[in-house]
């Protein structure tokens, strides 16, 4: 309460004074003495009309320059009356206005690079023993004087320590050696902004900054860093800097109806305050839409902005402030200081300190600051800028305590020159208020940034932390409560986050507005920013919205298939029926049914049959040449040595029945004692076809990577279709010679008909392979090896079930038909009158 009380009695008693000698108050002797470039004024009058190198004035008070100034001021004075830093040593000080203006801040820094006690510079080859009045600077705040000032210094290596001048620029070790800082650079926050943004999914906005340094580089190092991550940035400008200039004053209209046009929701500010104030004011003005304004530090807690009328109804703000922490001690101090400053006694001191030489050069440091009450400043002495300010004091008291190699008896009394310092603040590390400050390569003491929110409570503005960042974003959003009436999250967005797999097809007319399309089947997307999708190579496969590629299986008839095991099933079911009917066949080989049937040849065309069924296994399996090289020709010389059975039978039949008057015994020999004569040239004659084709065009596997999505199709691929079908109309014209030999055979009257079997036998091939040649050309690739298995399997089957099986039939259940009067010659028999009615 003590505190309180005694601002509000200073308050009170500065009001009732009047004028003050506050600007007094910026110089003080010392054995090392700090320079101080502080705005405490504003708007510099005729700069454009100036045309003599005259003093330049500051028409208004910029009280928060003041209360930074006098920041320093206290952190001094605690330094000085310190026993364990800097004992035995004072450090003086003296402060001068920037005005923020580059005019202006050149005159003291000129002053500060004098010869120690006195007002010239001296023009030599080595300034290595030239001691300049300064020691070291303090400040300026803005980044532009400090591009400036930093060049003048950096030449003399006077370590400079600025406690706002972020533009990533003066982080140049070789332009910029002897420039320190004590917050972070402007790409620290850019980075900041842009993880912001990205944790919101706000990838649609408008980004501003103001005409100075700090906008221009802290807009383009955002809108870079901002690009790189997918942000798209409908619309970018720079604010005038100074928008009371009829010209500027049209320029920010035309930047707010272009905002207005792209239908963002989101604007990111990188600007110093007053064109925020500028900006804002006619966008209240106009009435137009709530937005999300992301703020960086440089106005986020400005009192130029929060003090517009109306400000609540612009919408959110959520912004970045650095780290800091409240000096201790500095509002007692700043208290005691202006119930000083109304004492004459205390006046009168302290203008013999600032009644010197160079008072005549700079006149006074602050000549509006006599006119300021407590009053006027009291809601800014917890602004955090003065912290930074603080630290950059400690700094460089610190630098200098370990230079004068400073024990807790005292420092040494050898001077130290500024340029000792440079290296020390390199590699500075000390500790304040129980917090570790460390200078980083970049010359920055970056401690992060807080991030607030504006709440708004009963119409008063409350700054709510909501997060932070240093190297990594967290925030805390359900404190946050955007101007919707939902109170939910804004939609900025042109476009939705793609997906691994998905490429971006532009829409609109900006290139970072896009649709995500899926990658296709069999292509993957090769890279993150791939602009098409790329094929994958022919042995591999890729799903749909891939961001590679995987080697395909093979695929073949396997034995384990469902299909092929009910083939194996039905393989099984002909051989068993091939075997009993063999082994039937030679028990009963003397009988006349076998006999008639062909005896011997019968069961050789039985076997033909089993070793025909059994080479189907040769279509399962993965496919080898030696496979396809053999396959159709086995099945084609097997049913051609079973049909040559049935053609010299059919041959007989004809004979014997429909030449009985001609002369036909060379033929009838052929047919019936050189049948194994007449079955052998058939089978030659298939066999050197089946040599030719082997040799000449033989099927070949294959690797088929159309068909199958994911897998390659392994088959045997028929080379020429032409000697394909050579081989199988080979047994085709057998088949066809034994129908027409035996379709017109009568029966003889009570006899066995051995014509009949062989008409039904060729009819059943004929009509399996006609249903096959359909079906083969209808499945998919996949299928067609089974297909085939399936078409010799039911010719297999129908060539038993049409001949051998109904003799089985007889042999098993009718031995009583097997007899010499039943299968008697048809030659011994008139064929059976037919009934007329």
């Amino acid at each position: 309460m003590a505190p309180l009380l005694l601002l509000y009695l200073s308050v009170g008693c500065s009001v009732a004074h009047g004028r003050t000698c506050m600007s007094a108050q910026f110089k003080k002797p010392g054995d090392y003495l700090l320079g101080g470039l502080f705005p405490f004024g504003m708007n510099a009058v005729n700069l454009s009309t100036r045309i003599e190198p005259n003093v330049v004035v500051c028409e208004r008070l910029y009280a928060t320059g003041l209360v930074w100034a006098l920041g320093m001021k206290f952190a001094i004075d605690q330094i000085n009356n310190s026993t364990s830093l800097l004992p035995g040593i004072k450090l003086g000080y003296e402060i001068y206005d920037s005005c923020l203006e580059p005019v202006v801040v050149i005159q003291p820094s000129l002053l500060f690079l004098t010869k120690e006690g006195s007002t010239g510079i001296d023009v030599l080859c080595n300034y290595t023993d030239y001691q300049t009045r300064v020691t070291a600077v303090i400040g300026p705040y803005v980044s532009d004087l400090a591009l400036i000032t930093a060049k003048l210094f950096s030449f003399f290596l006077i370590p400079q320590v600025s406690y706002g001048a972020s533009s990533e620029r003066l982080s140049s070790e070789e332009y910029y050696p002897s420039f320190f800082r004590t917050v972070p650079s402007d790409r620290n926050q850019s980075e900041g902004l842009v993880q912001l943004l990205d944790a919101f999914g706000w990838n649609w906005i408008a980004a501003l900054g103001s005409e100075n340094e700090y906008g221009r580089e802290g807009l383009g190092s955002f809108s870079t860093l901002a690009t790189a991550q997918g942000i798209c940035v409908a619309y970018e400008a720079l604010i005038p800097a100074d928008p009371s200039l009829p010209q500027d004053q049209k320029k920010l209209e035309k930047i707010i109806r272009y905002i207005n046009e792209t239908q963002v929701n989101v604007i990111v500010l990188f600007s110093v305050d007053r064109p925020v104030q500028a900006l804002l004011k006619q966008w209240i003005h106009h009435g137009l839409s709530q937005k999300v304004w992301v703020a960086t530090e440089a106005w986020v807690m400005s009192d130029m902005v929060t003090s517009i009328p109306n400000i609540h109804t612009i919408g959110t703000v959520i912004g970045f402030t650095i780290k800091g922490g409240i000096v201790r001690g500095f509002q007692d101090y700043v208290t005691d200081l202006f119930a000083s400053i109304q004492q004459e006694s205390f006046c009168q001191a302290s203008r013999e300190h600032s009644h010197d030489a160079d008072s005549a050069v700079l006149g006074l440091q602050c000549g509006h600051c006599n006119d300021i009450s407590l009053q006027d400043i009291s809601h800014l002495l917890e602004d955090q800028q003065i912290y930074a300010v603080y630290v950059a004091v400690y700094s460089m008291a610190h630098a200098l305590h370990q230079a004068l190699e400073c024990t807790a008896q005292g420092c040494s009394k050898t001077p130290v020159k500024s340029w000792q310092l440079v290296d020390i603040m390199e590699s500075l590390q000390f500790t304040l208020d129980n917090q570790t400050f460390t200078m980083d390569p970049f010359h920055s003491v970056n401690q992060g940034y807080d991030i607030m929110f504006w709440s708004w409570v009963k119409g008063r503005l409350q700054y709510v932390a909501v997060g932070e960042y240093q190297t990594s974003l967290s925030i805390n959003t359900s404190q946050i409560r955007f101007h919707n009436m939902d109170n939910k999250k804004p939609v900025s967005t042109c476009f939705q986050r793609c997906e691994p797999g998905q490429i971006k097809r532009v829409k609109g007319f900006h290139l970072c507005c896009y649709d995500c399309i899926d990658c296709e089947e069999n292509t993957y997307q090769s890279a993150k920013e791939a602009l098409f999708c790329t094929a994958c190579p022919e042995h591999q496969w890729a799903p749909v919205r891939s961001t590679q590629c995987y080697d395909r299986s093979e695929r073949y008839l396997f034995w384990d298939e469902p299909l092929v095991i009910g083939l194996l099933i039905m393989m099984f079911l002909a051989i068993v029926l091939t075997c009993l009917s063999t082994g039937l066949f030679l028990k009963n080989l003397n009988t006349p049914l076998v006999q008639a049937s062909g005896g011997t040849r019968s069961i050789f065309a039985l076997l033909c049959l089993l070793v025909m069924c059994l080479s189907l296994c040769l279509h399962i399996g993965k496919p080898t040449a030696a496979k396809c090289m053999v396959h159709q020709p086995i099945y084609a010389l097997c049913l051609c040595a079973c049909f040559s059975t049935f053609f010299v039978k059919s041959l007989e039949i004809l004979l014997l029945t429909e030449f009985k008057s001609g002369p036909q015994s060379p033929l009838l020999w052929l047919a019936q004692k050189g049948a194994w004569l007449v079955m052998a040239v058939i089978c030659l004659m298939e066999s050197m076809l089946c040599f030719w084709y082997m040799y000449s065009i033989p099927s070949l596997p294959r690797s088929n990577y159309k068909q199958l999505d994911s897998q390659v199709l392994i088959q045997c691929t028929i080379q020429s279709w032409f000697g394909f079908i050579v081989i199988h109309s080979y047994n085709g014209s057998l088949a066809f010679v034994c129908f027409l030999c035996t379709f017109m055979v009568q029966t003889p009257a009570k006899k066995y008909n051995i014509a009949r079997g062989i008409t039904f036998t060729m009819l059943s091939y004929f009509i399996t392979w006609i249903a096959f040649t359909t079906t083969y050309s209808m499945v998919r690739p996949v299928q067609q090896p089974a297909a085939q298995i399936f078409g010799v399997l039911l010719c297999a089957l129908g060539i038993l079930a049409s001949y051998y099986l109904p003799k089985c039939y007889i042999l098993l259940f009718k031995p009583e038909w097997n007899t010499v009067a039943y299968f008697q010659s048809y030659a011994k028999e008139e064929p059976q009158e037919k009934d007329s009615r």
